[in-house]
């Protein structure tokens, strides 16, 4: 994971890293919203933080394997919607299209996601059915 703690914020929120989604994948302090997790999950994604994507996962749906690709290049987040998922529910789902290149072609992952409260902080739960 390369050092990014005086750049700017991989989530693009305008932030450095240090002040928005590097505390959060330290465990410094818990994200605060589900936008905010899916945030810093994203982060996690674009500076390879595999274990942080594992402890932000729900347990009963987090993958037994996670392998992250090297070559793949995190490098636009677009939040386009949100419900629910504020410091006082215990669920939200967050609309999200996360761009990125790999092997020299673009690609977009686009995931309406559902965010749950466990043990007292937000987890990713998966995609939304809705």
């Amino acid at each position: 994971m390369g050092r990014v703690s005086d750049t700017s914020c991989p989530c693009r929120s305008g932030e450095t890293y240090d002040a928005c989604c590097g505390p959060i994948l330290a465990g410094d302090k818990p994200a605060a919203t589900a936008t905010r997790l899916m945030r810093s999950r994203y982060t996690a994604f674009a500076v390879g933080d595999r274990d942080y994507l594992v402890r932000s996962w729900h347990p009963q749906m987090r993958p037994k394997k996670l392998t992250l690709d090297p070559d793949e290049e995190w490098f636009l987040l677009e939040v386009l919607a949100a419900s629910k998922g504020s410091m006082f529910d215990t669920e939200g789902t967050v609309e999200f299209k996360a761009h990125y290149r790999l092997d020299g072609r673009r690609d977009v992952v686009h995931e309406n996601s559902r965010f749950v409260r466990y043990e007292g902080r937000w987890v990713y739960w998966g995609p939304s059915a809705s």
